[in-house]
């Protein structure tokens, strides 16, 4: 059973979203146009620029490109193609706050082309696995970090000024 939630916004608010979502519907073009997406191999040979409907805007070889022989036609067809997903996601992510997130969805449904982000049979990770990770990061940073009680002669740190030095009579 759905629970029934209150609604907490006027009818008029509610009318000015539905407007505000009705003109963002009708520049859906307009964001698509303006979203770019780029992409560059590991190597950093190839740099592939694509707009929001996958048209070349730019492409850039590294000038030993050509050692790739017959294989640069086949990485410059996947930089390409991570150019467009990169370009697909930040017009999906633009358009999200206008539309919502049920009819950003629905766009992606009509276009044919889901989210780079929301596609099934891609590498992810949970919530719970990205959390260990960062955990893992920061504390191997924390690692990493001297500590300022230890250092001698940091007087350029602004932090490890200690306020007890600080006369009260002044």
């Amino acid at each position: 059973m759905t629970d029934r939630v209150p609604v907490e916004r006027s009818t008029r608010q509610l009318i000015e979203d539905g407007r505000a979502r009705q003109e963002a519907l009708e520049n859906v073009e307009k964001v698509l146009a303006e979203v770019t997406g780029t992409a560059m191999d590991q190597y950093q040979t190839v740099r592939v620029t694509v707009d929001g409907r996958g048209k070349l805007l730019d492409v850039w070889l590294r000038q030993d490109a050509v050692r790739w022989g017959p294989e640069l036609g086949r990485l410059l067809v996947h930089v390409a193609h991570a150019a467009l997903a990169n370009a697909t996601q930040a017009g999906y992510n633009r358009l999200a706050p206008l539309l919502g997130d049920n009819l950003t969805y629905a766009v992606e449904l009509i276009s044919g082309h889901a989210a780079p982000a929301r596609q099934q049979g891609r590498p992810s990770i949970t919530a719970e696995e990205f959390q260990r990770r960062r955990d893992e990061r920061f504390a191997a940073a924390e690692q990493r970090k001297p500590d300022p009680r230890t250092e001698d002669g940091d007087d350029d740190d602004p932090l490890s000024f200690d306020l007890s030095f600080l006369r009260s009579d002044r």
